[in-house]
């Protein structure tokens, strides 16, 4: 019997080529979307779920009290003590390891340099993370000289020789030892190293026992069993015990929601990028349902033509069920003809996804759970697109249909127009979601990043630079290069160090939590970077020798310590008295997106400076110019490779998530237009079929081409219209849902809705008129003999 449907079901697909072609590549493109997401989204549930501890590793996190608003923050840049309190004082706790992220280094061996960026972590991150050693073992850091490579490096350092025990000369200073080779990270985990190195080195005294600044990432391994909850409460007031001018605590993060669950409002982790998972979730059963759509409308609309024969199947015998196993295996073997040929879509457009979303995918055919699931995946979409067809077609009267009787009536609303409507309202709120993403980045691109970020050049202090910093300045400056020349702890475009518990003249108490994000400089801060200095000056040592105890802040800072005049005031910062002799306009150095954190600019000749930029000469060619600050920069650092970067792409670097989100969503927007659209056109043709004769009548009576057009596409026309009535309310929801997660956005405005709907017009108008200009051009003869 099972033969002799899928018999019968392929003679129907044969006999209607035409609507058997739009159905399977409806359902195929559908189903591919849904393909690709949904390898992307097993990507993103994967990320570090891998470690074979990941259900008892967490990341500690500060937070901080409540402020004057009532405002909690919450920052996972830790200080050094953190670590080594929690192993050596709470039983819970097996392991933990601090993570600094991340560094360059240049490696010389033989004729050799290579400059790779890693990692220095404490030795016990080699235990609590699985990443398998193809050499060594979790005890290949404990040697302060000794350093893990990855595969991939050691075979760019060392080809064809074994590596194990040699060793390296690192920043043309100190000779390490490879003492392990650990395989290359995947690309589903946040630790991204070519090596790994002890923290050891690098913390000092004062370091080790500082609470209050924090510099590196912690991460803990409780014991079997223990009960996170429980040691949040032991460890919330850990910092606090050690420094009481300290106002925040710190809490446990669990691996699980490292990357899905990273973004907090008021203490509380609310979302991040589990938000865009979801999304793209909704819009892959959406561009499913979309395809679904089209099936059972094309289905239905064939009723007619199919009607006599379920009359003569149920008048020899055949039950409804037997007439919806039927239909049923017809929408089966659609669906399974439309899958394999999506399988073969998704593999072609694979390169294309990994472009889109910045991943690199692939689909393991060797997994037997892939298998099942496609054919499962295959079977549910064959009894969602087939179900409503099969229970409507079983349940024609065969004495109607086999009179000729039975004809479809003309409703206001029937399923058919229902279903065109819902497709219709998906792609508008498609379209209007996109629409408004890019609105938001662009509005956001065009904020006032407070410098002037072109012809602004960075580049890495490594091997000889920092010793060399002035004679490399007085050179830049001299040869006509660069207007002016700074050196600062972090790049401008990176937030990677905060410190709290500052005191000042008249403080509230309510501001005794706020975190400070610490930039330090050597001078020509601002010359050099273009802030708008609001009041006093810029840091100069040559002016002004005692400027290793002043700071410049910014007006975040300012609104937080109420300063009417700041100039000359001073802030106590530990034992540390500061005098602030200068207030900059706010500069962006976190998201574009999101409000600016006050902020502290040191002086200071001893800082651990790590980037060096300078401001290049307009007036000559950048490529002449970047030639002789080469030959300079080789001069002062030959070791080294020149290795500059411009701040203006950088800062670029800040939107890639935003703008991905938005290439995303405009691309799956035209795939469901594409889908909706194959519909409509089916829906079209079988509607001027259908009409032929009434067509021919209506020209032979004198009607227009254009008035037979107007006739053939208002129905359609008024469905949009009120898929666009429906999609403007829903799609407003939605987006100022999304919006509110950015303190800095855009404001909804009408006139986004007006333009999806004239959009979603055009397009409809667009698809049908291709057939009604067919039919109205037909010759009225042919139509009218035909019965």
């Amino acid at each position: 019997m099972i033969k002799n449907y899928f018999k019968i079901a392929w003679r129907n697909l044969w006999k209607n080529k035409g609507f058997s072609f739009i159905n399977i590549a409806g359902l195929a493109t559908g189903m591919c979307g849904a393909i690709l997401i949904f390898t992307w989204i097993q990507n993103e549930l994967s990320f570090d779920r891998f470690h074979k501890n990941s259900d008892n590793l967490y990341k500690v996190w500060n937070r901080s009290d409540k402020d004057a608003g009532n405002n909690i923050y919450t920052w996972d840049v830790t200080s050094a003590p953190i670590a080594p309190e929690l192993k050596q004082k709470f039983p819970e706790v097996k392991a933990a390891a601090r993570v600094y992220w991340p560094n360059e280094r240049l490696f010389n061996y033989k004729e050799k340099g290579i400059v790779a960026t890693g990692l220095d972590v404490d030795p016990q991150f080699l235990s609590m993370f699985s990443f398998p050693m193809v050499d060594g073992n979790e005890h290949s850091l404990d040697d302060p000289k000794g350093i893990v490579l990855t595969v991939s490096l050691a075979k760019r350092i060392f080809g064809t020789e074994n590596p194990t025990n040699k060793l390296l000369r690192i920043n043309d200073k100190e000779n390490y030892k490879v003492s392990g080779i650990i395989s290359d990270p995947p690309a589903n985990t946040q630790f991204q190293f070519d090596y790994l190195v002890s923290l050891a080195p690098m913390i000092g005294a004062s370091e080790a026992n500082s609470w209050g600044n924090a510099s590196f990432n912690t991460y803990v391994q409780l014991q079997p069993g223990a009960n996170a909850a429980l040691v949040d409460q032991k460890i919330k007031n850990m910092l606090k015990s050690h420094d009481p001018n300290l106002h925040f605590g710190i809490f446990l993060h669990p691996a699980k929601k490292w990357h899905l669950n990273s973004r907090f409002e008021n203490g509380v982790a609310v979302g991040g990028a589990i938000e865009t998972v979801r999304i793209l979730f909704t819009i892959a059963v959406l561009i499913l349902l979309i395809a679904c759509i089209n099936f059972m409308n094309l289905s239905t609309a064939q009723s007619e033509k199919r009607g006599k024969e379920v009359g003569v199947r149920k008048v020899i015998g055949a039950n409804r069920f037997a007439i919806i196993k039927q239909f049923l295996t017809e929408s089966i073997l659609i669906s399974g003809i439309a899958g394999v040929f999506a399988i073969i879509l998704a593999q072609l457009t694979m390169p294309a996804f990994h472009e889109l979303t910045g991943v690199k995918l692939f689909i393991d055919y060797n997994n037997p759970y892939l298998w099942l699931l496609g054919a499962g995946f295959i079977l549910f979409t064959g009894l969602l697109a087939g179900s409503y067809p099969a229970f409507y077609l079983s349940a024609f009267r065969p004495v109607k249909v086999l009179k000729g009787l039975f004809k479809t009536k003309a409703h206001a609303f029937n399923p058919r127009k229902v279903l065109v409507v819902t497709q219709f309202t998906v792609a508008i709120v498609l379209i209007i979601a996109t629409i408004i993403i890019y609105q938001q980045i662009n509005y956001v691109q065009d904020r006032d990043n407070g410098y002037v970020k072109n012809n602004l050049v960075e580049h890495p202090i490594n091997g000889s630079i920092d010793k060399n910093f002035d004679a490399i300045k007085n050179e830049l400056l001299n040869s006509g290069v660069a207007l002016a020349v700074s050196k600062t702890s972090m790049p401008v475009t990176i937030d990677g160090s905060s410190t709290s518990g500052l005191n000042w003249g008249n403080m509230d108490a309510n501001h005794t939590n706020v975190s400070f994000s610490r930039f330090a400089t050597e001078g020509d801060f601002v010359k050099t970077f273009g802030f708008k200095l609001l009041a006093g000056r810029d840091i100069d040592f040559n002016k002004f020798p005692s400027d290793t105890a002043s700071v410049i802040i910014n007006e975040a800072s300012l609104q937080a310590m109420g300063f009417k005049d700041p100039i000359g005031q001073t802030i106590s910062l530990g034992n540390n008295r500061l005098t602030i002799v200068g207030v900059i306009k706010n500069f962006i150095i976190g998201s574009p997106s999101q409000a600016i954190k006050p902020m502290l600019v040191f002086g200071s000749k001893n800082w651990y400076y790590n980037a060096l930029t300078f401001r290049l000469n307009p007036d000559k060619p950048i490529s002449s110019d970047l030639k002789t600050a080469e030959a300079i920069f080789k001069k002062y650092n030959p070791a080294y490779p020149f290795q500059y970067h411009f701040v203006d792409q950088a800062y670029a670097e800040k939107f890639k998530n935003e703008q991905r989100t938005g290439k995303i969503a405009l691309t799956f927007s035209v795939l469901t237009i594409l889908i909706s659209c194959l519909g409509l056109f089916g829906l079209a043709a079988y509607m001027a079929e259908n009409r032929a004769k009434e067509i021919g009548i209506r020209k032979v009576l004198g009607a227009g081409i254009v008035n037979l057009m107007q006739l053939l596409t208002r129905d359609f026309v008024a469905l949009v219209l009120i898929s666009v009535l429906i999609a403007a309310p829903i799609g407003w929801w939605f987006m100022n849902k999304w919006l509110l997660d950015f303190n800095y956005r855009i404001q909804i405005s009408w006139t986004i809705f007006l333009y999806s709907g004239i959009v979603a017009i055009a397009i409809a108008v667009i698809t049908v008129s291709f057939q009604a200009a067919k039919a109205a051009m037909a010759n009225p003869i042919k139509s009218i003999k035909t019965e």
